[in-house]
């Protein structure tokens, strides 16, 4: 197998992700709310969350074994970021400056933007900024 350096990689996009969750309800409910979103009707096993730019997050339910914890970043305008840790505070769900939970109730300040990070009802480390990563 050779890889083709050539491949337009621009027309690759994300399209869905599942989450897995022991209670989709709980899980998408769970950041819809936080995010300001609205949770989608079920599809088969899945219950979507739209992210608003043709993704979804698909939560589908997993019990026959432990969830492993995953991270997800969610990219917000900078004029709903307050609302996100109002909301975060709302329901007592601590957030954290970096992603290994050690600097709790604050927000960091990479790349010139704001982000912190909170776990979700399974774990999972969710992760809110409002500028995105400086790649090299």
């Amino acid at each position: 197998m050779s890889y083709d350096q050539s491949y337009p990689h621009a027309g690759v996009q994300l399209n869905h992700t599942a989450v897995y969750a022991s209670d989709r309800y709980l899980s998408a409910e769970f950041i819809a709310a936080i995010l300001g979103l609205k949770v989608g009707a079920p599809f088969g096993p899945f219950l979507p969350v739209d992210l608003g730019n043709g993704v979804t997050l698909d939560y589908c339910e997993k019990r026959d074994e432990p969830i492993q914890p995953q991270h997800y970043a969610f990219l917000v305008p900078d004029e709903q970021f307050d609302a996100v840790i109002a909301r975060l505070e709302v329901v007592e769900v601590t957030y954290y400056a970096d992603p290994g939970h050690t600097d709790p109730g604050r927000v960091n300040d990479l790349f010139g933007g704001r982000g912190a990070y909170f776990d979700d009802p399974d774990g999972h480390n969710m992760e809110v900024m409002t500028r995105p990563y400086a790649r090299p």
